[in-house]
């Protein structure tokens, strides 16, 4: 509202004449785009325009504008089901192209992100576990998600390998009857993985 050189004018909307200076500019984008708003209105008295993000940019912060453009490109897919990289270094947003209901018998999970072109699973939100389902994945513990670990899931499915109800220690049933004694002293049948009882029910293992 304050008289200033035509050089330091700039207009932010295509819809309407109304300039102003860098520092008021600025600060009313700011203000908007961190309030969440994607569609960011001329801030002149009763003028319904909105403002172009690319008029705006020689005026902004160059922060600002990438900022700006994020939440553009969120609003567009409002209703949309959104994933992230799981990668702490990329987090890039992605549109989810399946149903949402998780992930079916069949249903290919494994996604690339577009950005960092590492690969992840769409529906666990987390770097691809190869060799693992997500049904399997969804069991394993905080600290057996690793590489590593999912090798040895992997391995102990080809092997038919068992894990101990109790201690989850992997167990191998060489010969003999599924009535199985875990090293930390838990008995438990080899077929189903329940305890085992004096009088446990047939199991065909």
């Amino acid at each position: 509202m304050e008289p200033m050189a035509p050089s330091d004018a700039h207009r932010g909307g295509s819809g309407c004449a109304h300039a102003f200076c860098r520092a008021c500019l600025v600060g009313h984008v700011r203000a908007k785009v961190e309030a969440g708003a994607a569609v960011v209105r001329c801030p002149g008295v009763s003028c319904a325009g909105a403002l172009d993000p690319e008029l705006c940019r020689a005026a902004l912060p160059a922060d600002l504008f990438v900022r700006w453009c994020g939440v553009l490109c969120e609003s567009m897919f409002l209703g949309a089901r959104r994933t992230y990289c799981p990668f702490p270094d990329c987090s890039k947003m992605m549109v989810a192209d399946d149903d949402g209901g998780g992930a079916s018998e069949g249903c290919v999970t494994q996604s690339e992100c577009q950005v960092c072109r590492r690969l992840f699973c769409a529906h666990c939100a987390v770097p691809w576990h190869a060799g693992v389902s997500c049904a399997e994945f969804a069991q394993l513990g905080a600290g057996e998600r690793g590489r590593e670990d999912l090798l040895l899931v992997e391995a102990a499915r080809e092997c038919k390998w068992k894990r101990c109800p109790r201690c989850r220690f992997y167990v191998e049933k060489s010969h003999g009857c599924l009535h199985i004694t875990c090293r930390c002293g838990f008995e438990f049948c080899y077929g189903c993985q329940k305890p085992w009882k004096l009088e446990h029910d047939g199991c065909p293992g």
